[in-house]
């Protein structure tokens, strides 16, 4: 067998194993889906309104403020269910399950792989479902061609994936569950903190660099102007960057801490 071949092999093993525990123990990314779905149905029906008055003309209601919010909602989604990814790779770290496959003849590199691809399929099927629900309490996208609605679906994606090295490096650098949920934390507070819920023109003015300056704003800004049609302008080369950059990091970030020898 080819060195490509058994690489496929053992990590088409380990993403089948990462399936079956989120299958298994589907508690966390549950949990982890709440708070973006609370905050959706908090800030479309209790602050709809009032939110609205902070968007460029005016506002036009509830209904207009929950278009501007999904693609925001989404991205925080995808920041929320990556914490999960950096709590099982801590768990697999600390129980000893990785010092006995350190014992066996696999590709070493296929755990972090199955992990990685195991935690962009979930925030794939999350997004899908906090999508759902915004479709079901009114969220329209009647402008989107099938290009763009694919556009956006590999933006997710590629969002994910950038965002699930980076949280896998925190989970190996963390020294058990517990400190891997709140050291991956960042990835569900920035989203926060960007323009997921007010234009960054309406923020303060020393708020506005923090909002701006960030991976999730352009992506957020992409992801609107893709479902939306509204203006992208360099959002989207910047969200692109953002997104390869981080998961470049978190790649040789992950793999420097996983290849060292346990103490």
């Amino acid at each position: 067998m080819s060195s490509l071949s058994f690489a496929v092999r053992d990590s088409a093993t380990m993403l089948r194993r990462n399936l079956l525990h989120a299958r298994r123990y589907p508690s966390l990314t549950l949990n982890l889906l709440l708070t973006p779905v609370m905050l959706l149905l908090l800030f479309v029906y209790i602050f709809g309104d009032v939110m609205s008055a902070g968007l460029g003309d005016g506002g036009g209601g509830r209904s207009e403020y929950l278009a501007y919010l999904v693609p925001g909602i989404l991205m925080l989604t995808i920041g929320g269910t990556t914490i999960g990814s950096a709590v099982s790779v801590a768990t697999d770290m600390t129980e000893g399950i990785i010092a006995r496959f350190r014992t066996m003849p696999i590709h070493r590199g296929s755990v972090l792989i199955g992990h990685v691809v195991g935690s962009v399929i979930q925030c794939v099927m999350s997004v899908v479902l906090v999508g759902a629900v915004a479709v079901a309490i009114g969220f329209r996208s009647t402008d989107a061609t099938a290009v763009e609605w694919l556009l956006a679906l590999g933006l997710l994606a590629l969002v994910s994936l950038a965002l699930t090295w980076i949280a896998v490096g925190m989970g190996l650098t963390s020294p058990n569950a517990e400190a891997a949920s709140n050291n991956a934390m960042p990835l569900m507070i920035l989203p926060l903190l960007s323009s997921a819920f007010v234009p960054v023109d309406a923020m303060p003015g020393w708020f506005q660099p923090i909002a701006e300056y960030q991976p999730f704003t352009p992506a957020i800004e992409t992801l609107r102007g893709l479902l939306l049609g509204t203006e992208i302008g360099n959002s989207g080369w910047i969200a692109v960057a953002w997104c390869l950059g981080l998961a470049g990091l978190g790649y040789f970030w992950s793999k420097s801490l996983f290849q060292r020898d346990p103490k």
